[in-house]
Parts: C-alpha cells; sequence; structure tokens
C-alpha cells in the first residue's frame, strides 16, 4: 500500500459556468457563513471561479473555463488579446496551483449544474487515483439508496483541462436536471449533501480511519455522439423521446436515438449496448453535440489509510 499524506488543503468552486447557479449559491452562501463545510485540521475554502460570465448569467464570456487549464494556455505571457478566461486559468493556477506541482492544493470541488436527467453524478479524472475512489464508494454508500453514478472522464484522445485540474485530487460534481439561470432546492439540496458527505470522507482519513479495498461501477466516457445535421450544417433530427432524459440508461443496437422533423425514427447503430449521458444537454447545442456515450465498467479502489507521522 502505498503512504498517503493527510489532506489538508480543499476548495470549493462554483461559478465555472456562470449560468449553473447551485454552485454558486452554494459558495455564496459558504463564503458569508462557512460554518458547514468546515472540518478539524482542513483548510476549506469556497470561491467563486468565473465572476464576469456569472454577473451576465452566461456560460462564459469568451471561452469556455473548463477547457481552459491547458499547459499553453497556462504558459501564456502576453497580455493583451488574452481571452478572460484564459487569463482566469492563470489567476486561478496560481491560487490553487500550480498545477501538476507539490505547492497545488490537495483537493477541489467544481460545482456544476446540468439539464440533463443526471441526477447526483461524480466525475472522475483518473482511474487510479485510489483517494477519490475510495471517496466516491463513501459517498455512493451514504446516499444509497439513491443512485449517484461515477462519470469517468479518463480518454486518450478527449482532453478536458478542467478548472479542477489544478489540485491533486480533482473532483467534478454535476447534479440536474435544473434549467440555466436557475436554482432548484431539490438539487441545491443533492449538490449540499454530496459536498457534505465527500468532507466527513476527508476528515475520517485524516484522523486515520482504514478504508478497505473496494469496489465502483463507473461510467466510463467513449465518444460524443452529435445530431444528425444537413451540408450546411443545420440540425436534421432532435433526441428520440425514447432517449429523452434517460441518462445513464442502456441504449442497445437498434433502438430509437433521433427523430427528424419529418417524424423518422434514426437508430442507434453501434456494435455494443452503451450507456448516454449528458442527453440532450444544452450548452452542448454550439457544439452540436446531442449526447455522450459511456460504457459501464468495474474499477476498483486500494486500501485507503493516511500514513503514520
Amino acid at each position: 500500500m502505498a503512504d498517503y499524506t493527510p489532506i489538508r488543503r480543499v476548495a470549493i468552486f462554483g461559478g465555472t459556468h456562470g449560468n449553473e447557479l447551485s454552485g454558486v449559491y452554494l459558495v455564496k452562501h459558504w463564503l458569508a457563513n462557512g460554518s458547514e463545510i468546515q472540518r478539524h485540521g482542513l483548510e476549506v475554502t469556497p470561491y467563486i471561479t468565473n465572476p464576469r460570465a456569472l454577473l451576465s448569467r452566461s456560460r462564459y464570456i469568451d471561452c469556455d473555463l473548463n477547457r481552459a487549464f491547458t499547459a499553453e494556455h497556462l504558459s501564456k505571457t502576453e497580455t493583451e488579446n488574452i481571452p478572460y478566461e484564459v487569463s482566469r486559468a492563470q489567476e486561478i493556477n496560481s491560487l490553487f496551483g500550480p498545477k501538476g506541482s507539490n505547492e497545488a492544493y490537495d483537493l477541489i470541488f467544481d460545482l456544476h449544474n446540468t439539464t440533463s436527467n443526471m441526477g447526483s453524478t461524480l466525475v472522475l479524472e483518473d482511474s487510479k487515483d485510489d483517494f477519490t475512489i475510495q471517496m466516491f464508494h463513501y459517498i455512493k454508500s451514504a446516499l444509497a439508496p439513491e443512485p449517484c453514478p461515477v462519470f469517468l472522464i479518463e480518454h486518450p484522445n478527449l482532453k478536458y483541462a478542467t478548472t479542477r485540474s489544478v489540485a491533486k485530487h480533482p473532483v467534478g460534481v454535476e447534479v440536474g436536471p435544473q434549467p440555466n439561470g436557475v436554482v432548484r432546492a431539490d438539487i441545491l439540496d443533492k449538490m449540499r449533501k454530496i459536498i457534505k458527505h465527500a468532507l466527513d470522507f476527508v476528515q475520517l482519513f485524516n484522523e486515520g480511519r482504514e478504508f478497505p479495498p473496494c469496489n465502483i461501477e463507473v461510467y466510463k466516457i467513449m465518444e460524443r455522439v452529435n445530431y444528425p445535421t444537413d451540408e450546411d450544417g443545420e440540425i436534421t433530427a432532435i433526441v428520440h423521446q425514447c432517449v429523452q432524459d434517460q441518462d445513464w440508461q442502456q441504449l442497445n443496437p437498434g433502438d430509437p436515438v433521433f427523430v427528424t422533423f419529418d417524424g423518422e425514427t434514426i437508430t442507434y447503430e453501434g456494435d455494443c449496448p452503451v450507456y448516454p449521458t449528458f442527453v440532450n444537454e444544452a450548452a452542448y447545442y454550439e457544439q452540436k453535440h446531442a449526447f455522450t456515450k459511456t460504457l459501464k465498467v468495474p474499477l476498483a479502489g486500494k486500501r485507503l489509510q493516511v500514513a503514520a507521522p
């Protein structure tokens, strides 16, 4: 078993996308009164990541902050004509990083909403991050019987460069369905519970509790599926009603997946069952992404215990 050091510095990000408001309002509340997120021996910092997008109630100003944390962007030295979100990425990296360094924050929770029916979803970036896998196992157990899917975004050809990737242990939280620009009490409450259980886990870990080997089920990203379009790039079919709101449900070859505006059904032509997510997500229309295909796979977490002093 590897030696694990205590978790000391934690950040909770809200407003990476300025129109996803559950995380915004929770972070604002915790900035005013952070008693519920404080744990013994932890420094927990709530932080609004994209204030200009929040003021305009838009997803972003110039580009997606949640894709801006590339080495190229973080190393830019020019100060003129730089996209706003790239400058924010550099500032966040200086405050909570540097990314990939020993000085980076131990753990960052990045709070997001989705218009898709994804429920309480945890986003995992590294299938070998045993600390985060064990945390997700703890959260899933605490929330049971309510489902808490884990979305594994590890893929050789899909690079996310997320806001939370500054931390040693990045955690995405996606809760929906919630329309952009509004807050729903049930969705906010689900997000709040995830953070509570996550911080409880960190405190237990720091206090020396042993977490035996565990197994969780994850949905591993395969590819993004685009809407059918014509030669001008216009969408010609929409998500079929049999798929709408069916995030994380099995889609089999031959099942309906799109319906044209003339009423023609288009079926899924893959060679194996998949599990769609981010189904009909509003933010992805600009890229013409209809949903993301995933495979359901088991993932093991190694025994976890903080190293003896």
